[in-house]
């Protein structure tokens, strides 16, 4: 390897491991505060680890996989999870309108910002989700930010390094699997820079096998949405991401027949 590429190498893991502090640094306060516990002992059965400390949730069943919900919007992870017979132990996210959202289509108000929950507190879980901000790293978020004068990536300090708060949660928790989302420009921004250091994090640090793939929801909803999902796993496993239609719903099939007037759109309303 040439001294220039050495000197690149040196230059990522440096910022890598810088913005790591940051983000500790916010979960670190936070759990201070709130006295953050040791680990519990893990102990592994039927296939999967899962904390010895840790009781199955109210309504749940001893074997019903529990997942974590974060940055969960309004709910979707939730709804696929619990459709397949997950079970949710906590959900959050910082957006008080999501709140509210989340908390009519689910029964529950999740907590509102992470740096707010020491990581002990979150519980134990079979499985960690998490749609973390995509702002910093979209196209239109970049030049939203750009032309303000504001930093984007790992360097936008408000929702640019959420991203290694979840992995302090996966490092913590160890779970038997994850699931990630984000915008597809996640790949390219930064010329790639920014995708290998996550990548790196999650595979050469927290030991963990990923699978990844930028996914159309076109196939299943009307709309042309491209996000990357990530999956990982934390006993090696092979994995594929199951194929989807080349033709999807149209916008007529999801509209509803009688509408209130109040939400019809009238000549007039355009003025």
């Amino acid at each position: 390897m040439s001294g220039k590429a050495k000197s690149r190498s040196s230059r990522r893991k440096e910022a890598q491991i810088e913005n790591r502090k940051r983000s500790q640094s916010l979960v670190t306060s936070a759990a201070t505060i709130l006295k953050e516990d040791a680990p519990p002992y893990t102990v592994r059965s039927s296939g999967f680890s899962r904390s010895a400390a840790a009781q199955p949730p109210e309504g749940g069943t001893p074997n019903q996989l529990r997942f974590i919900d974060l940055f969960c919007g309004i709910g979707g992870f939730r709804i696929a999870f619990e459709r397949a017979g997950g079970q949710c132990v906590f959900s959050s996210d910082w957006n008080e309108q999501a709140q509210i959202t989340y908390e009519a289509n689910h029964g529950e108000r999740p907590h509102g910002d992470i740096h707010t929950v020491a990581v002990a507190d979150i519980p134990a879980h079979d499985i960690l989700c998490a749609g973390f901000p995509c702002q910093p790293f979209s196209i239109a978020g970049v030049s939203k930010k750009l032309s303000l004068g504001k930093k984007h990536g790992f360097e936008d300090k408000e929702q640019g390094n959420l991203f290694f708060t979840l992995a302090d949660i996966i490092d913590y928790h160890r779970p038997t699997a994850f699931v990630l989302e984000n915008v597809k420009n996640l790949r390219s921004h930064d010329q790639g820079r920014t995708f290998q250091v996550i990548h790196d994090t999650l595979t050469k640090a927290l030991g963990y096998t990923v699978y990844y793939q930028v996914i159309d929801a076109r196939s299943v909803v009307p709309q042309h949405r491209e996000r990357i999902f990530l999956v990982g796993f934390k006993e090696r496993r092979g994995f594929e991401f199951p194929e989807f239609p080349a033709e999807g719903p149209k916008l007529e099939t999801i509209l509803e027949d009688n509408v209130p007037e109040k939400y019809r759109l009238l000549n007039n309303s355009w003025n």
